[in-house]
């Protein structure tokens, strides 16, 4: 069944009440690589242990992500060919240790490339609290559909990408993955099986699972945090950026930052070993 455009622009998605927990919100920080190089380093027990637990901004792309995905099914969108292209967050309030969030969830357009290039989806996610409403988090996905192309969306390209300078980097930052890094990070509700069935990831043209991109994503804001935030989280306020290729599980990422402006900062994470550029066009913005 072929993506139908107009079905998808008009479908009710349904909204996703998540109760989350200490235990998530550290297992999240686990799985994007907190404390394992250290793990009796202060700043890292910070966001994995719960005297003081503080939650990582990017828990935000992950809570309210039961939603099984049949909708998509249901459109006509080829999930075995869909990659994810990009993601942006907006910080309205410091997410809290443990909560519970209403998200909701809505397609702002799809462009299409032509038939031989696919299509692009953006969707935007809201995250409010379920007793008060109040807007703690947004959430952009952007993701590419390579099977999908010739649907009849937008002929456009989407969001522009926040330009990377081109002299030396203010900050460079080495940061280990692990071979199982995917399946623990599939914990936080991301089940796909392309991060850990080999058979499905041949399908879509892997030699094996790759890691998510919203782990590396994690990755990266943890580090950014580290290096411009004090280690404080609650400073953030933005982080977009955008996939270029994929990471696979045990790679060692090149974390290169920019400072732009006081409380702005472009970054980007490549695997040097394979000369891969995996996140790139990357916008962190925090409290000075």
């Amino acid at each position: 069944m072929a993506l139908n455009y107009q079905k998808v622009m008009s479908l009710p998605l349904p909204e996703v009440r998540h109760r989350y927990t200490e235990k998530d919100t550290m297992l999240y920080a686990l799985g994007v690589g907190v404390a394992q190089e250290d793990a009796t380093d202060p700043a890292e027990l910070r966001f994995c242990f719960e005297r003081d637990l503080q939650a990582l901004p990017t828990l935000a792309a992950v809570l309210g992500s039961d939603d099984d995905g049949s909708w998509a099914a249901e459109s006509g969108i080829d999930f075995v060919r869909m990659l994810h292209g990009g993601q942006s967050l907006t910080v309205h309030r410091p997410l809290p240790a443990s909560g519970e969030v209403l998200v909701t969830t809505t397609v702002d357009e799809i462009y299409d490339k032509g038939v031989a290039k696919g299509a692009i989806i953006v969707m935007t996610r809201s995250l409010r609290d379920a007793a008060s409403g109040e807007l703690w988090a947004t959430t952009s996905m952007t993701a590419m559909l390579r099977g999908d192309g010739g649907c009849g969306g937008n002929p456009g390209s989407g969001p522009a990408p926040h330009p990377v300078p081109e002299r030396a980097a203010d900050h460079r930052v080495e940061v280990a993955t692990r071979q199982d890094q995917a399946l623990l990070y599939r914990l936080n509700g991301d089940f796909n099986p392309l991060h850990s069935d080999p058979a499905f990831a041949a399908m879509a043209g892997f030699e094996r699972p790759i890691l998510h991109g919203l782990c590396t994503y994690g990755i990266a804001c943890r580090q950014l945090i580290r290096q411009l935030c004090g280690n404080d989280a609650a400073r953030v306020t933005r982080l977009d950026a955008r996939f270029s290729a994929p990471v696979m599980p045990g790679d060692r990422l090149l974390i290169e930052i920019w400072n732009d402006a006081p409380g702005q900062a472009g970054f980007r994470c490549s695997v040097p070993a394979r000369g891969v550029l995996a996140l790139n066009n990357g916008l962190f913005c925090y409290r000075v």
